[in-house]
């Protein structure tokens, strides 16, 4: 299956300077009577920036992708696209901006390349035009195959790769993707990896919500956590994995066998907290310095707790997510 490679995707008529800023979120706030969903936020976003946003269901994700997109009115704020302003009667920006939903709608009677036809052809695009973008982006996302078959016939992995093909078909500046891995097999995933990685390099700005955060760790630049409707953190990949390490940290620890009431023989032990027993399987936190964590476990020993093995967890995007204590919302 070939790899995706755009380099030579069709260009736009205006290409922003690079690392100029393409997408401003100023104070956005979308209120749905007493419920905030989404929160006075605020950020920017260069070009080349891929923000990973991360959070549980209902912390208001989806929603601020909406308003990004304009799919979405704003109870409050701005959002502005290339420094124009996002608003219904601003036609403009609607090109340069495409956005991808968890279950991207579609026209099923019709063939893959019929309803890319009717997108194209909607943006105003000259035919020609139209008929190349989609053989090629029909490549990018491996279903040059599937130009002839019915939309219905299709899994749900391919309607989620023709969802992002629709979505690319402008050639937008500013692309917006919910959940859009959440149908694809491994292999596809690993694909479409490399192509968010190929656009991001280009110069787009993406954002992508994700629950797979072992994915985002591998192409963003940037990660946002949200509950409530509020960002409770956002930086470099780097400085959200490192950040509220502090002086502890959480441990793996894995056992012989299970072990009945671990959980109360942990909890006698001075600055242990955290703890979580799977089977064979143990996780707490503790005190990052070396030799405390060496007394730890020669004390775990001599409780005849049976360790099979002992390592400070690796910081990363989940370690970071569990810090925050954020739970999921029902």
């Amino acid at each position: 299956m070939a790899q995706p490679q755009v380099e030579s995707q069709p260009q736009s008529r205006s290409e922003p300077p690079a690392r100029s800023v393409l997408l401003s979120v100023e104070k956005v706030r979308v209120q749905f009577g007493k419920l905030v969903a989404v929160r006075d936020l605020s950020f920017e976003l260069r070009a080349g920036d891929l923000l990973g946003l991360i959070g549980p269901n209902g912390a208001g994700k989806t929603t601020l992708l909406r308003a990004i997109a304009g799919l979405q009115a704003v109870t409050s704020g701005r959002v502005r696209v290339m420094g124009e302003e996002v608003r219904p009667d601003n036609r403009w920006f609607k090109r340069h901006v495409g956005f991808t939903a968890d279950t991207p709608s579609v026209y099923e009677e019709l063939t893959v390349r019929e309803f890319l036809e009717f997108v194209g052809l909607g943006y105003g695009l000259p035919r020609e035009e139209v008929n190349s973008r989609i053989d090629f982006w029909l490549q990018q996302v491996w279903l040059d195959n599937k130009a002839g078959e019915k939309i219905k016939t299709l899994s749900r992995g391919m309607r989620q790769r023709i969802g992002i093909a629709r979505t690319l078909m402008p050639n937008p500046h500013v692309i917006l993707l919910d959940e859009p891995a959440a149908g694809l097999d491994p292999a596809g995933r690993v694909q479409f990896r490399q192509l968010l990685c190929s656009l991001r390099d280009q110069g787009k700005v993406l954002i992508v919500s994700s629950h797979i955060l072992a994915d985002l760790n591998e192409y963003c630049t940037h990660i946002a956590i949200m509950a409530h409707g509020s960002i409770v953190q956002m930086g470099t990949v780097a400085q959200v994995a490192e950040s509220g390490n502090g002086d502890r940290c959480r441990y793996t620890i894995g056992l012989v066998r299970p072990v009945a009431g671990l959980t109360d023989t942990l909890s006698e032990v001075a600055g242990v907290s955290g703890v979580q027993v799977d089977r064979d399987r143990l996780v707490l936190e503790y005190s990052t310095d070396r030799a405390r964590a060496a007394a730890l476990l020669a004390e775990l020993i001599q409780r005849g707790v049976p360790v099979a093995s002992f390592a400070p967890n690796t910081p990363g995007l989940e370690e970071a997510y569990l810090r925050t204590g954020i739970r999921q919302v029902d």
